[in-house]
């Protein structure tokens, strides 16, 4: 009980180990996908969300939600006061870590986004050197390390069930981040990396609302009748001669 003794995301990305290191990583990963985002309004749920910079994107109205007064909406994630298909594209960062029924939250979600719209989540992948604050007592209880990890697969299990279609899924980071700050590159990093490319301490997911079209039902084809024809005569007279004998 004591891991999750802290279940609320962060508010800032200081809060986070090297979370200026974090958030420029995401922030060139994510960058040549906002030129690629077309609509008219996009919903930054968190803090770390709308902090990012979104050089290149052509949507004008963006709105962030989050728990203090700076945020242009403040409601339960899993009750926005958003009408059904409104919103071309959601950014999440680092909150399905720290909410208490994720999979009910990424329904709302779905809820809101258009078809075609875009879902971009970021969070901490279990699957990597990032879990051994899970096994240090004294992480524990501190951020990230506090929430409850969902691997990758996980959440792409998630969308695919709300039929998703996942557009990139990357692992950045290859990093324990017990450290406050970032330290350059080292070899054992450069190697992960190479070897085990999936082990990034953060992951990546942009993922797609799919427009399935209704397949209206075949009508089923009435059974064609087989065409009996009738016996011929020679071959019924060989049938009564062989009964005869």
């Amino acid at each position: 009980m004591l891991q999750h003794a802290r279940m609320f995301p962060p508010q800032q990305w200081s809060e986070l180990p090297s979370g200026e290191s974090i958030r420029f990583t995401v922030e060139q990963t994510l960058a040549p996908l906002w030129p690629r985002i077309f609509g008219y309004y996009l919903l930054n749920l968190g803090f770390l969300s709308a902090d990012l910079n979104k050089t290149g994107l052509s949507i004008q109205n963006q709105y962030s939600l989050y728990d203090a007064p700076t945020a242009d909406i403040m409601a339960e994630l899993t009750d926005l006061p958003i009408q059904n298909t409104a919103v071309d594209a959601v950014v999440m960062s680092f909150l399905l870590e720290f909410h208490e029924d994720p999979y009910r939250l990424l329904r709302e979600l779905d809820r809101v986004l258009i078809a075609g719209g875009y879902l971009i989540i970021v969070g901490f992948n279990p699957i990597s050197p990032l879990f051994i604050g899970k096994l240090l007592s004294q992480y524990q209880n501190t951020l990230p390390w506090c929430g409850r990890f969902f691997t990758p697969y996980r959440v792409k299990d998630w969308l695919g069930l709300l039929g998703y279609q996942v557009v990139s899924d990357e692992r950045v980071l290859h990093h324990h981040l017990l450290s406050r700050i970032m330290p350059k590159k080292q070899f054992w990093q450069q190697r992960l990396k190479a070897w085990l490319p999936s082990s990034g301490s953060v992951y990546v997911i942009v993922a797609r609302k799919l427009e399935v079209p209704l397949t209206p039902l075949q009508s089923k084809k009435p059974l064609k009748q087989p065409k009996w024809r009738p016996a011929a005569a020679g071959r019924t007279g060989r049938a009564s001669s062989r009964i005869k004998k």
